[in-house]
């Protein structure tokens, strides 16, 4: 379990290895006092500050902990904290949080930082960001949460997915929210809560991801907290419009969410409200940015031209290209989501999720041991000149962009007695950057832009290692920040933007400073053919629904020519069949002797006999 005692970064997260298990880990301090910080009072709503002293703030609740950024009008990070949360596990594929933990965090970090500000400096803005979909519900009277928060990674509602598919009804879903039917998103989470979970919805339920929780007990909580969120976070739902930018009935009818008790919807940048003293470290400034973690980070490195693209390598990778201001067309294994709004203008994005990466790191250590710290993963990776032809595959809740597989498990292959602890962190250090191709190969595809340049972030991207073989595998130069904490700056940005810190986008884009780019190397061929290993691996990790969904199939294992005309041989010594819709078969994916794949579907006869399908 994780500790959720406030320590010092330097002490508890290697600066190696920052925000690789929650994609904001930084460096903590903790003090329980606020004595020596003057309340910096609030301008006028309207009003804007022009003050190079000015100080902004920014929330960062992550996967794992929460970090509070302080940052001056140049972009330089002048006080920072971290805390952590726990995680709970009730049963295999399910993820859960505690609310109450998570603002205990956000108030432990934003006292600490605050006593770190000089006593003059001058508190202008608030921004939140957060991570996306994990779905909180509370009450409006007593400000308790009804359950524990169900986190992004829960996989709980598959089968609920599973039928709603089933139904018909996902390009309607598509074609409104730009998403897929998938236990990542909001909707199955709280339809779940309120029905299988026990949650009571009434007139005094509020649902609200994670960035609404914070805001709303930021500016009073039960005592007028305002309820609200950005359409960053709104669009991550299944049940917000995307092109009209509202909350949709039809969508609320469908997963039976009423209306009544979801957040209203501001622009990323502006101001959502005001804090009161007694619940933010005895501030009273405005909170004038919120944006999903993604999105926020997609902010933070400037990407404001359209085909701008970014990649943050956390808990999981998402990519995210800046894709203008007109809502594109939905397409297959790429979301399509919003980026931010700000004034009256919406920007979308084109975005893959991956659900583990760094998180893999994570179980190299706490899971399997190899791994003592987290920051070994880049030294150990580096000290053999590949894998040994050893693929990972760390599907681990299932795989997200481009297949939204969720019954995927993680997958190791191509191990033999020559292999290595280091060839297996060295796999999992390239199995991030082989499942951002994986993403990139379909957004390009979709957008038809092709990528020349991508912006990295987040903890694992200090490893040379990984930005160099993401750049070879991607025939593309790769730009790492100075700052890591791009996702903590764009809500700082955004939050700034609106009380005037900053007066355009051009001010952020100069604040971006580059740390180092790494562009393909001769040799980035060999890279590339590896790549073919890496897809054959992803296959074998998509095993279909577990046995208990299927129909009564028959198995067996050994070599099959003789049932075929072409001669095949089995992938492994037994077949895993998978569901084809189309033709109401099961097939499984062979290998031929000439490295061919192919599907060959087999029927349970009543007979007994195995019959290849006509």
């Amino acid at each position: 379990m994780l500790s959720a005692a406030t320590v010092r970064f330097a002490e508890q997260i290697p600066p190696s290895m920052r925000e690789i298990f929650s994609m904001t880990p930084d460096e903590a301090t903790h003090d329980p006092t606020t004595a020596g910080i003057n309340s910096p009072g609030v301008q006028p709503v309207g009003d804007r500050i022009s003050d190079t002293s000015a100080i902004v703030l920014s929330i960062d609740a992550g996967t794992t902990g929460v970090r509070t950024l302080a940052i001056d009008a140049s972009g330089t990070k002048v006080g920072w904290a971290y805390q952590e949360f726990a995680q709970y596990f009730p049963q295999p594929g399910w993820v859960e949080q505690d609310a109450r933990e998570i603002w205990n965090a956000v108030l432990g970090t934003l006292t600490d930082v605050i006593n770190q500000l000089d006593r003059p400096a001058r508190v202008a803005a608030i921004g939140i960001t957060n991570q996306r979909e994990t779905t909180i519900v509370w009450d409006r009277n007593s400000g308790e949460p009804l359950h524990r928060a169900v986190v992004w990674q829960d996989r709980r509602t598959a089968a609920r997915c599973d039928e709603l598919k089933a139904a018909g009804v996902e390009p309607m879903v598509r074609a409104k929210t730009g998403l897929v039917l998938d236990p990542y998103f909001s909707a199955t989470k709280l339809e779940w809560l309120f029905t299988t979970g026990g949650v009571t919805a009434d007139e005094n339920t509020l649902f609200g991801t994670v960035d609404s929780w914070i805001l709303w007990n930021l500016t009073g909580g039960p005592d007028g907290g305002v309820h609200a969120t950005d359409p960053s976070n709104a669009a991550r739902t299944l049940l917000f419009d995307i092109g009209l930018r509202a909350w949709d009935d039809e969508l609320c009818e469908l997963f039976s969410v009423p209306p009544s008790c979801l957040p209203a919807v501001s622009a990323s940048s502006g101001r959502f409200g005001v804090t009161r003293p007694e619940t933010a470290a005895g501030l009273t400034v405005p909170v004038s940015g919120i944006a999903g973690d993604q999105q926020a980070s997609l902010f933070g490195q400037a990407c404001f031209a359209p085909g701008a693209t970014k990649n943050t390598y956390g808990t999981g990778s998402f990519v995210l290209m800046n894709v203008g201001d007109v809502m594109p067309k939905v397409v297959d294994g790429i979301l399509t989501t919003i980026a931010w709004q700000i004034g009256d203008e919406v920007t979308y994005a084109a975005e893959g999720a991956i659900f583990v990466t760094g998180a893999a790191i994570k179980w190299l250590r706490d899971g399997l041991g190899i791994l003592k710290d987290s920051a070994e993963a880049g030294p150990m990776a580096a000290s053999v000149p590949d894998t040994g032809g050893v693929y990972l595959v760390p599907a681990f809740a299932g795989l997200g962009s481009p297949y939204w597989d969720p019954y995927a498990r993680g997958t190791v292959v191509g191990m033999t007695l020559g292999t290595t602890s280091a060839h297996v962190v060295r796999a999992v250090v390239e199995a991030m950057a082989y499942q951002t191709k994986d993403v990139v190969d379909a957004m390009t595809a979709a957008t038809e832009t092709p990528l020349e340049l991508l912006h990295v972030d987040g903890g694992a991207s200090v490893m040379d290692l990984l930005c160099q073989f993401q750049s070879d595998l991607l025939s593309a130069e790769v730009r790492r920040p100075v700052v890591q904490e791009t996702t903590a700056m764009g809500a700082a940005f955004l939050a700034g933007l609106a009380e005037g810190v900053w007066d355009s986008l051009d001010d952020i884009t100069a604040a971006w400073q580059l740390d180092r780019a790494f562009r393909p190397q001769p040799s980035a061929g060999a890279t590339a053919d590896g790549y073919a290993g890496w897809v054959r691996a992803v296959e074998r990790s998509r095993a279909g629904p577990p046995t208990d969904q299927l129909p009564d199939l028959l198995t067996f294992s050994g070599r099959v020519e003789h049932l075929f005309d072409a001669p095949y041989r089995l992938v492994d010594s037994l077949l895993v069949f998978h569901q084809s819709e189309a033709h109401k078969t099961f097939a499984s994916r062979t290998e031929t002797d000439t490295g061919r794949y192919g599907h060959i579907g087999f029927f349970h006869q009543p007979n007994g006999k195995v019959q290849a399908p006509k």
